[in-house]
């Protein structure tokens, strides 16, 4: 079976050596257009916990890019608490995570802004959006003067939520529910690098117990860290 998906993971644009650091992925796809991959035990125990004990002291209320200014505020549509880690392989459980995420992508790790780790708790959401910038905004501009367009999101479930919390993808008729260990892959933009109205996705209210998840935004190009810019 590995081998099977050879071909169908070039024409995702996926990097052929998922065997990498002795690693093999399970892959699933999900869907062709908008493009979305399933990623089984991409995640093990041990990296869940911590990610999430990184994040706990340092929650607050998460925010979105605005189209008008290009900072990042709060958003009515966006209820969750999140933080985003300091820099990229803090620590050699991250470091490792993000080598992963960067043999899985062909994009080098300079590539992706820091993991962002966010929490929803019951009743809380994230309403349909795209991730990637607006470029006809004002603040889609200022956005993508930093690493060009987010071209692909890597979600990351650190837990199982008890009920509700799926991923929705409209577009392809598609719900991912939150499997501790399990990511998801899927592009913002075609492989022309043109921007996949296709891509809009929420986040549904959890109905039951917490939701964890990381989050892992993939730039065209380098994306300076804040301390680096």
């Amino acid at each position: 079976m590995f081998k099977c998906l050879i071909v169908v993971l070039s024409l995702f644009g996926i990097a052929v050596n998922l065997q990498a650091h002795q690693e093999i992925l399970d892959i699933e796809i999900l869907s062709w257009s908008p493009r979305i991959i399933l990623l089984h035990n991409f995640l093990s125990e041990e990296e869940c916990h911590h990610l999430i004990s990184q994040a706990q002291p340092f929650l607050a209320r998460s925010q979105i890019v605005d189209d008008k200014s290009g900072k990042s505020v709060p958003h009515e549509g966006r209820t969750s608490s999140g933080m985003f880690l300091e820099r990229r392989g803090i620590d050699p459980i991250i470091q490792r995570i993000e080598e992963r995420i960067s043999y899985l992508t062909i994009m080098p790790v300079k590539n992706g802004e820091t993991i962002q780790i966010v929490q929803y708790e019951p009743g809380q959401a994230f309403a349909p959006h795209h991730d990637y910038y607006e470029p006809g905004s004002v603040g889609g501009q200022v956005a993508l003067k930093n690493g060009g367009q987010r071209m692909a999101t890597l979600i990351m479930y650190l837990n199982s939520t008890e009920k509700g919390g799926e991923t929705v993808f409209p577009a392809a008729n598609l719900k991912v529910f939150p499997k501790k260990g399990n990511a998801i892959l899927f592009y913002n933009c075609q492989p022309d690098g043109k921007e996949d109205p296709l891509s809009l996705h929420e986040g549904a209210p959890v109905v039951k117990g917490s939701k964890w998840i990381a989050t892992k935004w993939i730039h065209f190009e380098e994306f300076k860290q804040r301390w680096e810019r």
